[in-house]
């Protein structure tokens, strides 16, 4: 009877430890899917605060235009992060998807573009035509609402896209976004207000190449145009010191030369793409004048 009692005894503890066990790992993985939406909550927060500063900016007080860059700037990373951990984790939802897509919108689309409204045409002074700076305020006005709805088409465009090819494919090794990101986008706009310091545009023509950096932007992003998405890039490597010191210079630099360091990159990775669409349309023009040239017909 003892034995029997005993059995049954440990058989119930061992029942109980599996239990407490499956609850345990049960909380961990509620846990482990809550984590990516913790990223994306704060690159929200970020969009938000960027909203808020950019509302606050003034020529007797550009730090808030800085701040609203700095704000955006920071929610890139926040962006990149939240789908790794995502797919490193296999905790890949169709509910964390709609809210990165919704966040991207809010962070990378609507803040950049009150941003670029306000710093970029809100203030400028009186013209001798009062008709003229009514004019330029409806131009930018119309110009970064356009980049809002090219950054809404452009996440739309990505999230039904299946292996989308750019209409200049590059290496086949390699993978590239069909389109500037959205981020990417962003990241421009503000990079180039933390250059000035948030100090805003009062300059009538200066506000003039603003609207043509605004709408370059918004056309890269719904273009069809190969931009490198840098996802070969891995921090699981058996020897990433390379990358490793890569980044920690990387980081010096940024708290060092932030304001120089942030607009040679944003813009360097705008000109990529600018670059790579030359590039290949000159290769296909010289393959169309060699095919002429010996007698074929060019496709």
């Amino acid at each position: 009877m003892r034995s029997v009692r005993s059995m049954r005894s440990t058989s119930l503890m061992n029942g109980d430890r599996d239990s407490v066990r499956r609850s345990r790992q049960l909380r961990m993985r509620r846990g482990m899917y809550v984590l990516p939406s913790v990223f994306t909550a704060l690159n929200i927060a970020a969009g938000y605060f960027a909203i808020t500063q950019s509302l606050q900016g003034s020529v007797a007080d550009p730090t808030h235009f800085d701040y609203a860059a700095i704000a955006i700037g920071i929610a890139i990373p926040f962006d990149a992060i939240d789908g790794r951990i995502a797919r490193m984790t296999n905790t890949a939802s169709d509910f964390g998807k709609e809210l990165d897509s919704l966040a991207d919108v809010i962070t990378f689309g609507v803040a950049p573009s009150i941003l670029a409204y306000s710093w970029g045409f809100r203030m400028l002074p009186e013209m001798a035509r009062a008709e003229s700076r009514h004019q330029l305020l409806q131009v930018g006005a119309i110009a970064c609402f356009l980049f809002l709805i090219c950054g809404a088409c452009r996440l739309a465009r990505f999230n039904i896209s299946k292996n989308p090819v750019p209409r200049n494919p590059g290496r086949p090794d390699r993978k590239y976004f069909v389109g500037m990101p959205i981020p990417a986008g962003a990241g421009v706009l503000a990079a180039c207000v933390h250059y000035f310091n948030g100090t805003p545009i009062t300059v009538w023509w200066f506000s003039i190449a603003w609207v043509a950096l605004v709408l370059l932007v918004g056309f890269l992003m719904v273009s069809t145009w190969r931009f490198w998405s840098g996802k070969e890039i891995s921090l699981v490597d058996r020897h990433p010191f390379r990358l490793m010191v890569l980044l920690a210079g990387l980081v010096a630099l940024l708290v060092l030369f932030s304001e120089y360091v942030l607009v040679f990159v944003a813009l360097g990775y705008l000109c990529s793409g600018l670059l790579a669409r030359l590039a290949y349309s000159w290769q296909r023009r010289r393959e169309r004048a060699r095919l002429r040239a010996a007698g074929e017909v060019f496709p």
